[in-house]
């Protein structure tokens, strides 16, 4: 009776080391890498609130996708490195965005949007419109301006757009965070890394596809999750 008891026991503690491990393969950070004639490029995703968190100390409400950048020039060749080179589509929904500046997640003059009531549809598919809103917007979350019909203009119906101005408006201390540990735009010969702070939520690391768009080559990449073991 007392093996079989044994037995049990031992059978429930691998169950949840297996259940442990499982949970821990599924947080791993997503990778990918590519290269042009000009540039290797390797990028880590952080796409869950919590992996944005422990790379910025804030999940900046849940809105954002997080990519690691680092941009090496190959032969000594110096690079431009420009924000608006790095295109984030999802196989999901067929979305795409561009990654936002600091300024526009936790400035004075982010937008940031609230929901009024009104009907309207999602009108995220393929749509070309500027995206709005952001943290530290608690009214609001990103979403593309053009709404659902063809020729609309302005935000969608039943979404009202805000600027947040005005000195009384205190600064975000996130916002120098988020300065801080971004890419840096400029021009170089020497490996650069940093942040892209891309205004996309609930998405999966398998439907996420990473696009760099310079002026001569093109670069595109899909991210792999690898496990990770204890």
């Amino acid at each position: 009776m007392l093996t079989r008891f044994a037995g049990i026991a031992l059978a429930l503690v691998w169950m949840a080391s297996q259940g442990a491990a499982r949970k821990n393969d599924s947080t791993a950070p997503a990778e990918t890498r590519g290269e042009n004639e000009s540039v290797v490029i390797t990028a880590t995703l952080y796409a869950k609130p919590d992996a944005v968190k422990e790379v910025l100390g804030s999940d900046l409400g849940g809105h954002y996708i997080v990519v690691a950048i680092e941009v090496t020039p190959r032969f000594g060749k110096e690079v431009a490195i420009n924000r608006d080179d790095f295109v984030l589509k999802t196989d999901k929904d067929g979305e795409r965005s561009t990654p936002f500046a600091p300024s526009q997640i936790a400035g004075r003059g982010a937008m940031v949007i609230r929901q009024t009531g009104g009907a309207g549809g999602s009108g995220m598919h393929d749509n070309d419109g500027p995206i709005i809103g952001g943290y530290p917007g608690t009214i609001g979350q990103p979403h593309r301006v053009g709404g659902d019909g063809v020729g609309s203009a302005g935000a969608p119906a039943g979404v009202e757009a805000k600027t947040r101005t005005g000195s009384s408006e205190k600064e975000d201390p996130m916002l120098a965070v988020l300065k801080q540990k971004e890419l840096p735009e400029t021009k170089t010969d020497k490996p650069v890394s940093g942040l892209l702070y891309f205004p996309l939520e609930k998405q999966k690391a398998k439907d996420l596809e990473l696009r760099y768009i310079p002026s001569d080559d093109k670069i595109t990449m899909r991210f792999r999750q690898e496990k990770q073991k204890k």
